[in-house]
Order: structure tokens, then sequence, then C-alpha cells
């Protein structure tokens, strides 16, 4: 829960550094993380606990497919509106992870375990585009947002064995 808040904080910082660098995709995804970020702090507080564990919800195969074109598709309207409207650096990079950062973080506040994959393939790429930025420490602090995702992704697999086992004794 902790995490939530920090998020916050993050936020801002992050919406002024990314809108120094031309980064405009990643400031205005910062204000969306804002909004998500309350979602995914209410849905947590009221969420569903086991054993004082999260509960892990499923998602459907055919739900991950269509949320993830969704995102492509949006993202790809973003990158060409930035493209053609902006002096953005990257523009289409930029609003691709952008839009599949929002949906993993959409993903995080529903408590599917595909959040975490998705999270580990977004971040790698973030740390390129940020070496490519000159935002090393930036690249520095994604990378270890892989190892957390990964990190999250075994965890999350530890308590949903768990939960697949509680459910069928």
């Amino acid at each position: 829960m902790w995490c939530w808040w920090f998020n916050f904080v993050a936020f801002v910082l992050y919406g002024y550094l990314f809108y120094t660098y031309k980064l405009y995709g990643e400031t205005i995804l910062q204000f969306f993380f804002m909004v998500i970020n309350f979602y995914g702090f209410y849905y947590w507080l009221k969420g569903k606990r086991e054993d004082h564990e999260i509960r892990i919800e499923a998602i459907a195969p055919q739900t991950v497919i269509i949320q993830m074109l969704i995102a492509a598709t949006g993202g790809l309207i973003f990158g060409l509106v930035l493209k053609h409207f902006t002096d953005a650096a990257v523009p289409m990079l930029d609003s691709q992870l952008a839009a599949f950062s929002l949906l993993a973080t959409y993903w995080t506040s529903r408590k599917h375990i595909a959040t975490w994959v998705l999270w580990v393939f977004v971040d790698i790429i973030y740390v390129g585009m940020f070496i490519y930025k000159d935002l090393f420490l930036t690249a520095a602090l994604y990378a270890v947002f892989v190892g957390l995702a990964a990190y999250g992704w075994w965890q999350w697999e530890q308590v949903k064995q768990k939960q697949f086992a509680a459910s069928h004794q």
C-alpha cells in the first residue's frame, strides 16, 4: 500500500523531468498515472485478501489480447499526434511505452499476474530509451524496476499457487 503513496511524489518529479527532455508522452502519462493510482489505491484498499496476502485475480487470454490491441492502437494514435504536433524526441516509442504502461498499471490495480510480465518487457524498453536520451540515472532506476517486476512476478506466482492449492482441497 505504501507504493501507491510514493508514486504520487514520483509522478510530479518525473512529469517535470520528462517535459524538460521532450518526452511528452511520458509527461502526459504521469497525469494518467495519478488518476489510475487513485483507482488502484482504492481497489487495493477494499480488495480481497486471503491469509494476509493479496488475492490474485484471473484474466482471460482473449481479454489480454483485446486490451493489448487497444493499448497498441491508442499508442499509435497518440504517437502520430506527438509526431505531427509537437517536437517530441521519440514520439512513437514514447507513446507506445506510455500506452502499455497505462495498461500495466490498470492490470496492477486489478491484481492480474500478467501485469508483471508486461512490466518486465516495458521497463526493459524504457531502459534503452532513457539511455538514448542520456537519462542514465533514470535508466538505472528502470533497470531496478525490471528486477522488481521479475520479483513481483515470482512472488505473485507463489501466492497464486497457494490460492490454487487452497481452492482444490
